[in-house]
C-alpha cells in the first residue's frame, strides 16, 4: 500500500511562520510536522510514501533523505508550477500501480486507515473520503451520503439554511488508480471541485468513511497552537504526552530557581534562567535561552530563540532565531521577522 502526501505550497494561511519554513517542516513537539505523518502511516503498515511538493523541497529532502531511518521508503514528486490537489497526484502517477491513499499535508489525525481501507474494499469503491464532524460546517465543504454511506452530493461552504450534515471532507482519501485517467497531465486540477463531483455525477462508486477520530486542520497559527495544546494534553492516541509531563533534554540547563508547570517540553542546548516561569502547554525548541524572570505561557518557541529578562509571552508562536527584548509583553501573536520584539 502506498500513500501520497500533498505537501504543496508554502501555506499562506500559516503565515508569517511559513515565509522562511515550508509548512511540512513546521515543528510539532520539536519534530517536523511531516515526520509525525510518516510515523502515523507506518503504524498502518504504509511504508511507501510519495511527497508531492513544489516549495522549498531541499529543506525536506535534506532532513529526511529516503526516510529509511523512520521505517519508510520516501520518494519525491516535484511540481514546476502549482498543479492543485489532483494535478499533484497526477504528477506522481509513475509511482502508483495499485489502490493508494492521499493525505492533505496540513492534516493531523488519528483516523484508522486500516479500517478505512477495509471499508473501501468491502464497498468495492473507486473513491473513499474520510468524513469528520465539525461544530460549524459553513466554513468547509460538506459531503452528503445516503444510508449506505454512498456519496450523493458535495456542498462547498453551505449557508446555515443549506446545512444538511456536519460531516466534512477530512482530507484523507483512498483512490483506485483508474481515477488518474480523469486528471489532465500538467494541468491545475482540484479533486474537490472537478474530479470528485464528476465521479458522483456519473454514479461511480464513491463512499464516505464516517469517523469521530481526532482530527485538526493545522493551516493557521491558531490551529497550530491548538494542535500542540491538544497533543500535550493527550488528545491524540499517537502521542503519549500528558498534562503533568515535564520533559527536559539532558543537554539543557534549568536554574534551580526556575518554575515549570506542565505540560512542558524542552529540547537540547537550552538555558532556563533564574526566576523563569514556564506555564504549560509550552514547547521550547533547541538552543533557546530564557533569561531571568521571563514568563512563558501557552507558547511554542522554535530553535535559537532568546527571551530577554522579565519578558512575558502568552499564547505566542516564535519562529527560530528571534530575540525578544527585555521586559517585553507579547500576547496572542506569531513572530517570524528576525527583528527584536518591542516592549508591550
Amino acid at each position: 500500500m502506498k500513500a501520497i502526501i500533498l505537501v504543496g505550497g508554502e501555506g499562506t494561511r500559516l503565515r508569517p511562520l511559513t515565509y522562511s519554513t515550508v509548512k511540512a517542516m513546521v515543528p510539532v513537539l520539536n519534530k517536523p510536522f511531516i515526520e509525525h505523518v510518516i510515523r502515523y502511516l507506518n503504524k498502518h503498515d504504509i511504508h511507501d510514501i510519495v511527497l508531492a511538493m513544489g516549495y522549498k523541497p531541499d529543506s525536506i529532502m535534506g532532513y529526511f533523505g529516503d526516510a529509511h531511518g523512520l521505517g519508510a521508503r520516501l520518494v519525491y514528486s516535484m511540481e514546476e508550477s502549482p498543479l492543485g490537489t489532483a494535478g499533484a497526484v497526477k504528477n506522481a502517477e509513475k509511482h502508483i500501480d495499485d489502490t493508494f491513499f492521499v493525505l492533505n499535508g496540513d492534516i493531523f489525525t488519528d483516523i484508522d486507515l486500516t479500517d478505512m481501507l477495509k471499508f473501501h474494499r468491502q464497498k468495492k469503491s473507486k473513491l473513499t473520503i474520510a468524513l469528520t464532524p465539525v461544530d460549524d460546517p459553513t466554513h468547509f465543504g460538506v459531503v452528503e451520503t445516503d444510508a449506505d454511506h454512498r456519496i450523493i452530493r458535495f456542498v462547498e461552504k453551505p449557508s446555515k439554511e443549506e446545512v444538511t450534515t456536519n460531516r466534512i471532507n477530512a482530507g484523507v482519501y483512498i483512490l483506485e488508480p483508474e481515477i488518474l485517467q480523469r486528471i489532465p497531465q500538467a494541468t491545475f486540477c482540484m479533486f474537490e471541485r472537478q474530479v470528485f463531483p464528476a465521479l458522483v455525477a456519473e454514479d461511480e462508486p464513491a463512499f464516505g468513511y464516517h469517523t469521530d477520530a481526532y482530527w485538526i486542520d493545522t493551516g493557521t497559527p491558531a490551529k497550530y497552537l491548538q494542535l500542540t495544546r491538544d497533543l500535550m494534553y493527550g488528545k491524540s492516541c499517537h502521542i503519549t504526552f500528558q498534562s503533568h509531563c515535564i520533559e527536559v533534554h539532558p543537554r539543557s540547563t534549568i536554574h534551580p530557581g526556575a518554575k515549570l508547570n506542565g505540560p512542558v517540553l524542552i529540547d537540547k542546548d537550552c538555558d532556563i534562567g533564574k526566576g523563569v516561569h514556564l506555564k504549560g502547554p509550552a514547547v521550547i525548541g533547541p538552543g533557546c535561552t530564557l533569561e531571568d524572570g521571563s514568563i512563558i505561557e501557552n507558547c511554542i518557541l522554535w530553535h535559537n530563540v532568546k527571551v530577554g529578562r522579565g519578558a512575558i509571552l502568552r499564547d505566542c508562536i516564535v519562529a527560530g532565531d528571534n530575540h525578544i527584548e527585555d521586559n517585553s509583553r507579547i500576547e496572542g501573536t506569531a513572530i517570524n521577522n528576525k527583528a527584536m520584539a518591542k516592549k508591550g
